[in-house]
This record gives C-alpha cells, structure tokens and sequence, in this order.
C-alpha cells in the first residue's frame, strides 16, 4: 500500500509541461490519468536495472526478459481524485506469463492498481506491460497498421527531448529509452527517444473530455523527433504518427 498527498503543484507542472495554463489547486479534481504524477516508488541506484527501471523480482517477476514496454491498460474512474488530499494506492500483479509471439519471446503481464480516497474507491487501473529479448539488430522491423483517416477531430501535435524528459521527472520514470538517446538507439534498437505510452495515452484522454472508463493499445512506437496527430470519431481515439502509422488506438465511455 502507497499513500501520497496528491500535491497541487505536481499536477500545474504537467499542465505547463503539455502546454497549458497552471490552473489546479488544492481540492479541484485531478484530470484523469494525472494520477500517474503520484505514488512514487524510489530505488536505490543498486536496485536499478540498465534501463533505469527498478529491478524485477517483487510485485513483477523475473522472467529473464530485459526490454520493457508499456502495452496498453484500461481505467475505471469511479468518483475525481482531489488534489491535496491523502490517497491510498494498491498494486497487485494479476498476470505474468511467457509467450512466443512474430517477434520471438515475450513475456505479459498485467498489473491492476486501486486507488482509493476518503475511504472511497476513486480508481481502478490496470497496466499491460510486455517484456522482450534483447534487440537483434539484423532482424526485420515490425510493419505498423496503417491508422485510421475517418477522425471528425484531428490536431498535430509535436514532441521533443525536453518534453519526454520532463514527463519522465513528473513519473519518476527511469526508463532510459526516453532521454538517453544513444542506450535506446544502440540498446534497445530505436530510431530516437521514444515518446511515452503513458504520455500519449494522457494526449487521448484530455481530447476525449469527460470519462467513466478508458482503454488504449500502443500499435507502434513514436519517436520523440517525430510530429503526431490525435485523432478521434465518436468515442474511437488513436494517435496517427506524420507517415501515417496508427502508434495507438482507444476506446472512451
């Protein structure tokens, strides 16, 4: 069990850091998946693993796979957290099992994270995660879907170093594949910084509005050099990367 305070200033510096004005203050509901700003879980450099993640062994186990990847998830927001006041947040791994998809091993597993406020449940998230075998780079790139063209909605969006590095701050993500440009190109095989799933997810849920639940599938990676468009027609969202790859889909109720 985690508690945090949900502090004000927290959630102003992701507003900033996407563009926006620093409105939130103390008792205003949190906007949804902002929660990912709180429930730090700090490691000493000697539990870190060599992609900056803590090790695996505890709530995940260690399957022997080295690259992470955040998959997808799906949320339940049952009442707004506030801001400023204590939550509590539950984690249990509800699946961890080995497979053998087009690209070789793989593992899944899937996280579930309750997060409760005044005694009341608020939020209930669950998080894919997939973990692979080191990056051969003489193996053929995965060819992405095409995404679709039919949005009623559609605005570009642009990323930089700077905006994945401050999101890693505002997540205590250590995850290295979204500032340290060298280890994700000579490591683990990317083309550049990777944006974020959790970042582009958020992108989806602030032009969805207001929402009881949430899902999304990351189909593509983005890099961070790399002009987007978020997309949306009815309650289908996906992020259109600039050649037009479908990088995420999602669904809003």
């Amino acid at each position: 069990m985690q508690v945090d305070v949900m502090d004000p200033a927290r959630a102003r510096a992701l507003q900033v850091a996407l563009g926006a004005s620093a409105t939130l203050d103390t008792g205003d509901s949190l906007p949804p998946f902002f929660h990912q700003l709180y429930f730090w879980e700090p490691a000493v450099p000697a539990e870190l693993g060599r992609d900056g993640h803590p090790r695996v062994g505890g709530l995940i186990p260690d399957m022997g796979l080295p690259r992470r990847m955040w998959a997808g998830g799906r949320l339940e927001f049952n009442a707004p957290l506030r801001l400023g006041t204590a939550a509590e947040k539950l984690s249990v791994c509800e699946r961890a099992e080995r497979k053998v998809g087009r690209s070789g091993d793989l593992a899944v597993v899937t996280l579930r994270h309750e997060i409760s406020q005044d005694g009341k449940l608020r939020v209930t998230e669950w998080q894919d995660l997939v973990y692979r075998a080191e990056a051969d780079a003489q193996a053929p790139r995965p060819v992405a879907p095409v995404a679709r063209t039919d949005e009623d909605n559609c605005r570009k969006v642009d990323f930089d170093a700077t905006l994945l590095f401050r999101y890693s701050a505002l997540t205590f993500n250590g995850h290295r594949i979204h500032y340290d440009q060298p280890y994700a190109r000579d490591v683990e095989g990317y083309d550049g910084l990777v944006v974020h799933g959790p970042l582009l997810a958020q992108l989806l849920m602030l032009e969805a509005g207001e929402i009881n639940r949430f899902s999304y599938k990351a189909t593509a990676p983005l890099m961070h050099h790399e002009r987007a468009e978020i997309c949306r027609k009815g309650t289908d969202l996906w992020v259109r990367g600039a050649d037009g790859r479908q990088c995420m889909v999602a669904t809003s109720g």
